[in-house]
């Protein structure tokens, strides 16, 4: 194993660290909870967004901190849930008096920490929380790490989506309204050239042979729906669309937002090649894309391949998407 790092023991806390020196004025970075908030905090009466999850999914979640996305995430240790004590924290410190939206992936530790946090929250402050989980991941219904759908790559769509409406002052209701529509359409399938190598294990998660490729692998490792033979960019491109495609609501004349998304591994090169791929299968299925963004966005560390998100976007929506949004890991507008 070759990684730019002093110990697996303190990858996360490192990589934090590197994150405030990075940003100054931008982030703040408790180092004791593992967390990354806003250095200047959204005006009183608005609602919060947290979010959070595993390290090695960068830039998802801290990354994303910012005005237009999220006002907190929490940084659990590498594929490794947040633990309760750290969300707790997050949530109290961005509520502005509006409530504080949790959204959090479909992953079994995930879920039980996020509940158990909001749980606490009520108890000891009365803060309002609204929880949001995403379960985008066409590729399996159940998983190592899940019961029912992963949830993938519709994470940083609906971070943005829901931010924007919290950032333009609308009700604890109306953002987790959005937020839900926003998962609710959207849907995701992932591809894997490489395993990926998790620091503390010092060898690849699993498996995959020079000549093979994995389809419908998940962000933490895991093997994916089915291992065949390596095929051009065209035929990969068409293993992601077809059952994206054969789920995704029904269009009602409304076009999509389009993630490619990069595994970790893959250099953009390859990413853009792989977007002209699917931009035509989308075209030949009389979809239309109204948006689109090409780039590692959630990733598993250094696993190369790449993912599709395709959310069925009115709008409202679309309107969200286009607000200014200014975080390390997405900006526009500002």
């Amino acid at each position: 194993m070759k990684k730019l790092i002093n110990s697996a023991d303190s990858v996360v806390a490192d990589a934090l660290a590197g994150m405030a020196a990075a940003h100054p004025g931008e982030l703040e970075v408790d180092l004791d909870n593992r967390l990354v908030y806003r250095a200047t905090p959204k005006e009183q009466g608005k609602v919060a967004i947290i979010s959070g999850g595993g390290s090695g999914h960068e830039p998802l979640h801290g990354g994303f901190v910012g005005t237009g996305m999220l006002d907190a995430a929490c940084a659990g240790e590498v594929f490794t849930s947040p633990v309760p004590d750290q969300i707790v924290a997050a949530t109290t410190a961005v509520d502005r008096g509006a409530g504080v939206l949790h959204i959090v992936k479909n992953y079994t530790g995930d879920v039980m920490n996020f509940e158990m946090a909001a749980e606490i929250v009520d108890m000891e402050s009365g803060i309002q929380v609204a929880t949001v989980v995403t379960n985008d991941d066409v590729a399996v219904e159940d998983s190592l790490y899940t019961a029912g759908r992963r949830g993938v790559g519709v994470t940083v769509l609906v971070e943005k989506i829901a931010g924007a409406a919290a950032e333009e002052g609308q009700s604890l209701e109306e953002v987790a309204r959005i937020a839900a529509a926003v998962n609710d359409a959207g849907r995701s399938m992932g591809m894997a050239l490489t395993s990926c190598t998790v620091p503390a294990n010092g060898k690849p998660s699993f498996d995959l042979p020079e000549e093979e490729m994995e389809i419908g692998i998940g962000i933490h490792g895991e093997p994916g729906r089915h291992r065949e033979p390596i095929a051009p960019a065209s035929q990969i491109a068409a293993r992601l669309v077809e059952p994206i495609l054969a789920e995704l609501p029904a269009g009602d004349g409304r076009g999509v937002i389009a993630l490619l998304n990069g595994m970790g591994g893959t250099p953009l090169l390859e990413l853009y090649l792989m977007y002209d791929e699917v931009a035509r299968l989308l075209a030949d299925a009389g979809v239309v894309v109204e948006r689109r963004l090409v780039g590692n966005y959630i990733t598993s560390l250094d696993m190369a391949g790449c993912s599709l998100t395709l959310v069925r976007a009115d709008d409202e929506m679309l309107r969200l998407w286009d607000a200014p949004v200014s975080t390390p890991g997405l900006r526009w507008g500002i």
